[in-house]
């Protein structure tokens, strides 16, 4: 199993233990804006803890997911990138 720690949830030191994961998939969220720039986003989680001796309302172990967000802007078509500046 993983490594064992205390997290801070709401106040409260809490007992927890990193939960080792594979990716299977992380989907890119694609917006198209206005002035014709696509902005893509997507989530990637960094790392999974287990609540020691926690549990939601039906039983479940309650986890604690970190994460950070990785965003791509690209330009519209014909805007001018600055790429021809000296």
């Amino acid at each position: 199993m993983g490594r064992k720690r205390k997290i801070n949830i709401n106040g409260q030191d809490v007992d927890a233990t990193s939960v080792p994961f594979r990716a299977g998939m992380e989907h890119w969220n694609e917006y198209l804006l206005d002035d014709q720039s696509v902005v893509r986003v997507k989530l990637v989680v960094t790392e999974i803890v287990r609540l020691e001796g926690k549990y939601d309302e039906q039983g479940n172990p309650v986890y604690v997911v970190y994460s950070t967000n990785v965003t791509h802007v690209s330009p519209p078509e014909d805007s001018d990138t600055g790429d021809d500046l000296p």
